[in-house]
């Protein structure tokens, strides 16, 4: 394909996210200032999608059986092509708010999809921008998928805003559970032999999954909160409850790892003589499949907005988190790169970075995210033989080829 159309397209795309910067950045900011949780993100999907609508795009809002989800795709060229997703996030943490900087990612989703929307008549295939909710619990992308979401896409993008730039983020699985122990109440001082502990069940099985800790591979990570402790010192607790993440560094392990744990919460009740009730989330999260062809061709677009990436070897050992991006990239070849939206040494799930996350140099990653997004989506849309290297990568990351 002609370098000098893609080159063409690419310097549009530049100036059309310039001019919608302003636009953006409200955006970004408006979301930032009203931080919602997983499946409750209803003003930032206003937002996003009225800004989308304003803007020319026809907007389809509660797809794919989620009520805060929306997806909006457009055509190009002749319509004959392949289709590539956007993927918006805009979940925030309970207590700190945007401190992973899901603001940004909905951002850059948005300004790539109103650029490409700008050069459409020149690009074959189909762009389709996904609104993707409970990203930090719930797993809203395999809900989705679940659904068709991703039935007929051919490639999926997002960025994540980071420390510093990361041509994919190092990620491993992980599992929720949340538990309750029921005992029987009673005067803690009175009468304790009339009561059954709750706590001591819930206590039990955090000590034991604290004693397992010492016996996991490194990549292994077991961590969990109380969320109910009981009513008051006097009352013998009758209700214990907590929530607790599982991580392995595939299916396999995880899927060998959580009987360990489930043993864990059932030695608690049987020690304390609490009933126990278990719910394992039906959704894990999977490792990331990066497709590294699209990846290096995000980190070339990137680097030709100004940026440097760190070095992958570079990275400390066990410095990983999860995405349900990982389901994605298991059934389309994905890229989830990270741009650096604060200093290094500001990490996410801070309160920091969540400052950051509404700053300047938080709008600049937002607004560098969508070109980059935007010219990779250019890349591969043009280009039959990018198109073929990340399908026959992704097939061979599934073992489908040698």
């Amino acid at each position: 394909m002609n370098q000098e159309l893609k080159e063409e397209l690419k310097s549009g795309i530049s100036r059309r996210v310039d001019n919608l910067a302003a636009d953006l950045i409200k955006v970004s900011h408006h979301i930032h200032a009203h931080p919602e949780l997983a499946f409750a993100e209803h003003e930032a999907a206003k937002t996003l999608t009225q800004t989308m609508e304003a803007q020319g795009l026809a907007v389809q809002r509660g797809s794919y059986g989620l009520a805060t989800a929306f997806e909006s795709e457009f055509i190009g060229g002749d319509g004959v092509g392949p289709r590539v997703a956007i993927l918006a996030e805009y979940d925030a943490l309970p207590g700190i708010g945007h401190a992973c900087g899901h603001n940004l990612i909905a951002t850059a989703a948005l300004g790539a999809t109103l650029a490409l929307h700008d050069v459409r008549r020149q690009l074959p295939g189909t762009v389709r921008l996904l609104g993707t909710p409970a990203e930090e619990r719930g797993g809203g992308k395999e809900l989705m998928a679940r659904e068709g979401a991703f039935d007929e896409v051919d490639a999926a993008t997002m960025i994540h805003p980071s420390g510093v730039n990361l041509t994919t983020m190092p990620c491993i699985c992980v599992a929720e559970v949340t538990v309750t122990y029921h005992g029987v109440a009673a005067h803690a001082s009175a009468m304790p032999h009339k009561g059954v502990n709750a706590l001591d069940g819930l206590l039990l099985a955090y000590q034991a999954i604290s004693n397992l800790r010492q016996h996991i591979r490194p990549s292994e990570r077991i961590h969990g909160i109380v969320t109910d402790g009981g009513l008051a010192p006097n009352i013998v607790p009758a209700i214990a409850s907590g929530d607790f993440y599982v991580r392995a560094a595939n299916a396999e392990q995880l899927e060998q790892l959580k009987p360990r744990v489930q043993a864990c919460f059932d030695a608690g009740a049987k020690a304390s003589g609490a009933r126990l009730e278990i719910h394992w989330s039906n959704v894990d999260y999977l490792d990331l499949n990066t497709n590294w062809p699209l990846a290096e061709h995000f980190q070339r677009n990137a680097e030709s907005l100004g940026r440097e990436f760190y070095p992958m070897e570079r990275l400390g050992p066990g410095a990983a988190g999860s995405t349900d991006m990982g389901n994605v990239s298991h059934r389309v070849p994905s890229i989830h790169p990270m741009l650096a939206a604060a200093p290094r040494n500001v990490v996410i799930h801070n309160p920091e970075f969540a400052k950051w996350a509404g700053s300047e140099m938080g709008d600049r990653a937002a607004l560098d995210g969508a070109k980059a997004l935007a010219m990779t989506a250019v890349d591969y849309l043009l280009s039959t033989e990018l198109q073929a290297d990340a399908s026959k990568a992704f097939d061979v990351s599934k073992g489908l080829s040698d």
